[in-house]
């Protein structure tokens, strides 16, 4: 275990006006766990795309040693010959390939150009053993849930004879059971000598397998640890992460809630694919002026169904219920129905569904409310650009201006930017699914206070989380969600863990029962 498998050394990555890296160290030892942590915009991934030749060899400067030699990755093909893996956030799996497909594209067992599918078959159906999968290797990985996905991504490395298996952020997207079994299948690759390098916020996890940490800081190394040698804290990663104290994960706020802005009643949704299968079975929810209504439930149990079918119908079939805003009733049967009604949504997924990624701050900025920036249907490009800054400004978004592409930002910055166009649609009631999801603690302190700055100015929020600590520490009443129904309301003061889950538990007994 003493044995080094990985040290880059002095490694500084520039891009045009940005220092992505200055002259940051990490060591990894043979068969270890390292975890490396650090707010969005820290380094993190600019480090592993390094690594893993994405930047090659020529574009960096400093030095990569790998298994004792000085190494030049020319490009992904290159490290991965080395046994370096990198799985990426966002997977990088054909969905309508089958899962044998998926773990050999491009390094097929076959003769003379003829793929051997009869060794493709046999070596996956062993790969899926050594992940926990019973799947049959002809199933198309769209039929799949993204934990599943996940444990494929990792027997697609091992069909690499993978020796630095490099994770980034691979329990953003799972629930609480996916994410243990993904954390147990990375003990069990150390126990046979496989080192890996995880990417994670979550601290929790990262105290559960990890055996070094490396923070970094605005490109630097600021310290590592050795968590064999000594109990590390999660207080102190987090005093390294963000450059300071936080004595609290939440900002505290002084509810002043008024009287009921939005409600819907008796809303049902049926599935979009198939009419008969109801999702959201006859719930009423209502939140009021001044208000964080947290919405909790385990995944499946249509929160995110409720959200999108609420804003426009833009889930779901054979809608029915009654929408109503102060009082009266509203139609919400379309995106710009609802928008105009004062409702925006926050989606779950900022990449695909909330952001234009090719095109630049300013442009998301304003593209739900146009006509904020136009004359006589023409954009006013110098108003639009005053909008974009003056959020940027507001919202502390980290970029050169506001004409750098989205893609560009770290995840919470991206984030700040999907705010900062619903806040410019002068919306009263914000729904925010999983606001946080894949942003650090220091970005997360931030996005909770524009939340509290927006309850004070009289707004209503609905929030959708699946950490349950977000939920205790934000929200004014959360309600729970199971299995498409309401199964149980709490205020802030009687909320805890322990009654929401048997809530859940509980109510979904009764309903199978």
């Amino acid at each position: 275990m003493t044995n080094t498998i990985l040290e880059m050394r002095g490694i500084r990555k520039t891009f045009p006006g940005v220092v992505a890296l200055d002259h940051v160290n990490l060591k990894v030892r043979d068969g270890e766990i390292h975890a490396i942590v650090g707010e969005n915009g820290a380094g993190k991934s600019t480090l592993m795309k390094v690594l893993s030749g994405v930047y090659p060899h020529g574009s960096y400067s400093g030095d990569i040693h790998y298994q004792g030699q000085v190494r030049a990755f020319r490009d992904i093909a290159d490290s991965e010959h080395a046994g370096i893996i990198i799985i990426h956030q966002e997977l990088a799996l054909v969905p309508l390939l089958s899962i044998t497909e998926n773990i050999f594209l491009g390094n097929e067992p076959g003769r003379r150009g003829v793929i051997d599918w009869h060794t493709a078959h046999e070596k996956t159906r062993e790969l899926l053993r050594k992940v926990g999968l019973k799947e049959a290797p002809d199933t198309p990985v769209n039929r799949l849930g993204v934990g599943k996905q996940q444990l494929i991504e990792i027997a697609k490395a091992l069909s690499k004879q993978v020796k630095l298996l490099i994770l980034d952020e691979p329990t953003a997207s799972l629930n609480e059971s996916d994410s243990d079994a993904l954390l147990s299948l990375l003990l069990e690759l150390k126990a046979q000598g496989i080192s890996s390098i995880l990417i994670s916020h979550k601290l929790n996890e990262i105290a559960k397998v990890a055996d070094s940490i490396t923070v970094l800081r605005d490109g630097n190394t600021v310290d590592s640890f050795d968590c064999r040698a000594e109990q590390i804290s999660e207080d102190r990663i987090i005093r390294h992460m963000v450059g300071r104290d936080m004595a609290e994960r939440y900002p505290r706020r002084t509810p002043n809630i008024g009287e009921t802005c939005f409600e819907v009643r008796d809303w049902r949704v049926h599935h979009p694919e198939n009419a008969e299968r109801q999702v959201i079975k006859g719930i009423d929810l209502k939140v009021r002026k001044g208000e964080v209504l947290g919405i909790a439930g385990l995944m499946g149990a249509g929160r995110t169904e409720l959200a999108m079918s609420i804003f426009g119908r833009s889930y779901g079939q054979k809608i029915s219920g009654q929408a109503f805003k102060d009082g009266a009733a509203i139609d919400v049967s379309t995106v710009q129905k609802a928008i105009g009604h004062g409702i925006a949504y926050v989606t779950e997924d900022r990449k695909a569904l909330g952001l234009v990624l090719q095109d630049d701050i300013k442009r998301n900025t304003s593209l739900a409310n146009l006509n904020g920036v136009a004359r006589r249907l023409v954009i006013d490009e110098g108003r639009e650009f005053q909008v974009a800054d003056d959020f940027r400004s507001k919202l502390r978004i980290r970029c050169a201006d506001v004409f750098q592409q989205t893609l560009n930002l770290s995840g919470g910055n991206q984030q700040k930017v999907v705010l900062a166009k619903w806040l410019f649609s002068k919306p009263d009631v914000l729904i925010l699914d999983e606001p946080s999801r894949g942003i650090d603690v220091g970005a997360k302190f931030e996005i909770y206070t524009i939340i509290n700055q927006l309850v004070a100015e009289g707004k209503s929020i609905i929030m959708i989380s699946s950490e349950m600590p977000e939920l205790l520490g934000m929200c004014d009443r959360i309600m729970v969600i199971n299995e498409g129904s309401c199964v149980g309301e709490f205020s802030a003061a009687e909320a805890t863990q322990e009654k929401i889950m048997r809530a859940i538990v509980l109510n979904g007994d009764k309903q199978h029962g």
